[in-house]
C-alpha cells in the first residue's frame, strides 16, 4: 500500500508492532548523574569538576548521536536501513569521541587530563547498565 503511493520511507518505518526502546532515558540519566557528580566535586576542586564534566560529555554526546541514528528505523522491512544507520552511528560516535577529546585537550585551560578520562570512564558503566536494564525490561514485557 505505502509503496504504491510512493512513500518508501513511511513503508520502511511502518515496521509496526516493534516499539522503539526509550534509549533517550539512558542519556537523561547519564546527564543527571554527571551534573550531580560535578556539582559535588566543584565544592572541592573546580578544575577537577569541569574536567570530569568534559569527559562525561565526551561519552554522553556520541552515545546519544548513535542512539538517534540506530533507533530511528524499526521492523523487519527496514533491516538494511537499520544496519546502515547503526554503522553510520558507530562511525559518527567514534569520530565525535575523538573530536571531543581533541577539543577538550586543545581548548580547555586549565584541564586535569586524568579527570577527563575519569569522567569518560564513569559514564560508560551507566550506559551499559542502562542498556541492559532496557533489554531485560523489554523481554519481561
Amino acid at each position: 500500500m505505502y509503496l504504491r503511493q510512493g512513500n518508501y520511507r513511511e513503508a520502511l518505518m511502518s515496521g509496526a508492532e516493534i516499539t522503539r526502546p526509550p534509549v533517550y532515558r539512558i542519556t537523561v540519566v547519564q546527564l543527571v548523574l554527571l551534573v550531580l557528580l560535578c556539582l559535588g566535586l566543584a565544592v572541592y576542586d573546580k578544575v577537577f569538576a569541569y574536567s570530569v564534566l568534559s569527559g562525561g560529555l565526551i561519552a554522553i554526546v556520541p552515545q546519544g548521536y548513535f542512539a538517534l541514528l540506530a533507533f530511528r528505523w524499526r521492523g523487519a522491512r527496514s533491516a538494511a536501513a537499520i544496519a546502515r544507520s547503526s554503522y553510520l552511528g558507530e562511525v559518527g560516535k567514534f569520530m565525535l569521541s575523538v573530536a571531543g577529546f581533541a577539543v577538550v585537550f586543545a581548548a580547555v585551560r586549565p584541564v586535569d587530563g586524568l579527570a577527563v578520562f575519569i569522567g569518560y570512564l564513569v559514564m560508560l558503566p551507566v550506559q551499559f547498565v542502562g542498556s541492559w536494564l532496557l533489554l531485560t525490561r523489554d523481554q519481561q514485557s
